[in-house]
């Protein structure tokens, strides 16, 4: 369950060169932070001198000097000192400044380009992607990114410089002590090798069972009806426990590491000052060094083992930064099978013919899709299935059950204007059929095509802008009543809009809202009925003026008798003079129509008029017995 969410490598090059491509825009930017840094991290290696010197030449002086003038000594290192930690505080309110500034513009480039990439993949894609997981890749996925810039990458240089410049310091200053500060590196090495290795099992478990709470949480809050309905609380309570309590464990077991690291280091480092003590000390009371130079080490030793504790701080950010990469490259890298040629063409208006020749279509293969794409057998491509089987001389359909095919040879002809229904029984391609004319998939076989064109070859904006679309479900914004029916539209007037309310009759509801067209609705048009919502979608397809009118699953199918006898008015007058396919489920609009397409297990079996199909009592006669006959 989720197991991608689990990324083994620590760091990958690839992603990592990836990454730093949205940082070459703002490399000014970055050029300032890091000269900061390096102003920051002289600064810092510096601070130790003044010790010394105040030391050795005021406190312990090797020879007699005045008192006062040793106070005044100790005025200029104390005033040079604050100089510096000022210089220091200018660098590092420049660098975090600077790097957050880089930071957030790069949080928003990506926001951006997921957000336009999820916006052109074809509607397949969110078919197989839970909405959870692709909210993901756009908050937490791109957070994780940012920290990687903004505290991962720059901190580690950061630490890096400082590092280089401490020992650099250290062993101009004495080589020989510099060196006994060294000799426990080794030891360093091997005990956070140790540690890293088991925190990266540790977070990666972590990642993975996170995952799963969220999983759970999400699926649990989106069915929560369901649960109250049968009684499933302690159910569900216990399962989410259940989950939550590995979620601890794996927290805790991160904590475990990071109580061990932490002490560990901080001793290393009391060794460390130990040895320097005791063999720099040696050397002060033989007279080989002075005390400020011991002080001086010390405090360079101190300085030296803060970076290097924040390593596990990187690695963990790194850890994130590279799973959370390889997830939103991975989204950004996913082809757009449904995309514009590069010849498209506009469109102005369509006159609203509308083919389907030989169509065979299919979402894909059940269960998982393969690495290479591949469905059905290996090595054969979806739109290679169909013309392979004929080529040889094959019923198409005789093709491997592996695929569900749910259109299989369809061929029809809709002339401009027509009223056509669509009857059968569940899953038999009905809203396949609709979707395959808004092109919200490609057909593996055959063509779709208005007006003569394959939908193919039409610019999908254009192409759409001149489809209307009334869903079963209707699905409202957040936002004013006007704005959910003109969607952003500057063009269209409130008047505009007033008028084709009251055309479909959806104004007389409106007005009595608290506040009319400018009430606010929440999210999915909460506190409006079904009914009233279907109105409003109607509404808004049809204000947007187009030329053929799609109606998926029968609007009328989840409202009262009163309701419906408005929404059929509706549907009489705004279909009047536009091509129209209807998924039919009411006898009313059965008989409204010109002609009735009936499909069976993804065929298209037989068509005719309400009449002329009852007369040849065949499977739409059974069909009207069974479902239609108490309509």
């Amino acid at each position: 369950m989720h197991e991608e969410e689990a990324f083994k490598k620590t760091f990958d090059a690839s992603l990592a060169r990836r990454i730093l491509v949205y940082v070459r825009p703002y490399w000014k930017q970055v050029a300032l932070a890091l000269l900061a840094l390096v102003v920051s991290t002289l600064t810092a290696a510096s601070t130790p001198l003044f010790l010394r010197y105040a030391i050795d030449n005021a406190i312990v002086p090797k020879q007699f000097i005045e008192v006062a003038q040793r106070y005044q000594t100790l005025l200029l290192v104390a005033g040079l000192f604050l100089a510096m930690r000022f210089v220091d505080f200018a660098a590092n309110y420049a660098q975090t400044y600077l790097i957050s500034w880089v930071g957030q513009h790069i949080l928003f480039d990506l926001r951006s380009e997921i957000f336009r990439k999820l916006e052109r993949l074809h509607l397949g894609y969110f078919d197989k992607n839970p909405v959870g997981r692709l909210m993901t890749r756009i908050t937490s996925d791109v957070d994780a990114i940012n920290q990687f810039i903004t505290g991962g990458l720059v901190g580690l240089v950061a630490d890096f410089f400082l590092i280089i410049g401490l020992m650099t310091f250290m062993l101009v200053l004495d080589w020989r002590l510099a060196l006994v500060a060294f000799a426990i590196t080794p030891v360093f090495l091997g005990v956070t090798t140790w540690i890293r290795n088991g925190m990266r099992e540790s977070y990666r478990t972590m990642r993975l069972r996170l995952s799963r709470v969220n999983a759970s949480l999400q699926e649990n809050l989106a069915g929560v009806q369901t649960t109250q309905l049968f009684n499933r609380e302690p159910k569900n309570q216990a399962q989410f426990n259940h989950l939550s309590t590995n979620l601890r464990t794996a927290w805790i077991e991160i904590v475990r590491w990071y109580a061990l690291f932490f002490p560990l280091v901080g001793f290393m480092g009391d060794i460390t000052v130990a040895l320097v003590v005791w063999y720099g000390g040696g050397q002060v009371v033989q007279g080989a060094l002075t005390l400020g130079l011991l002080v001086a080490f010390t405090d360079y030793v101190r300085q030296l083992f803060q970076p290097l504790q924040d390593l596990s701080d990187k690695f963990n950010i790194f850890q994130a930064a590279m799973a959370s990469s390889e997830r939103i490259f991975s989204l950004l890298d996913t082809p757009e099978e449904v995309a514009d040629k590069l010849e498209a063409k506009p469109v102005e208006r369509f006159r609203g013919q509308i083919d389907f020749e030989q169509v065979w279509f299919a979402y894909g293969k059940r269960g998982e899709a393969k690495p290479d794409g591949t469905v059905g057998f290996p090595g054969v491509k979806a739109e290679g299935l169909a013309q392979r089987a004929e080529g040889q001389g094959k019923d198409p359909s005789s093709l491997p059950e592996d695929w569900d095919w749910v259109l299989r040879g369809v061929d029809f002809h809709l002339a401009p204007g027509e009223k056509v229904a669509l009857v059968g029984a569940t899953g038999a391609g009905k809203t396949s059929v609709i979707s395959l004319v808004a092109r919200f998939y490609d057909v593996q076989q055959g063509a779709v095509r208005i007006d003569g064109v394959d939908v193919r070859d039409y610019v999908q904006r254009d192409l759409r802008r001149s489809i209307g679309t009334v869903l079963q479900d209707p699905f409202l914004f957040s936002g004013t009543v006007e704005y959910n029916l003109r969607l952003g539209d500057e063009n269209i007037s409130l008047e505009r809009v007033r008028e084709v309310c009251t055309f479909v009759g959806a104004d007389e509801f409106i007005e009595q809202l608290p506040q009319g067209y400018q009430t606010v609705l929440h999210e999915r048009g909460g506190g409006l009925s079904t009914g009233q919502k279907q109105l409003m979608a109607l509404a808004r397809a049809i204000l947007h003026n187009p030329d053929i009118l799609l109606i998926l699953d029968e609007a009328t199918a989840n409202v009262d008798s009163e309701t419906e006898a408005k929404i059929q008015q509706a549907l009489y007058r705004v279909m009047e003079g536009r091509t129209s396919i209807v998924i039919a489920h009411r006898l009313s609009t059965i008989r409204f129509v010109d002609r009735i397409l009936v499909f069976r297990k993804g065929k298209l079996i037989e068509e005719g008029s309400h009449e002329e199909l009852l007369e040849k009592g065949g499977y739409y006669a059974k069909l009207y017995e069974l479902q239609y006959a108490h309509s």
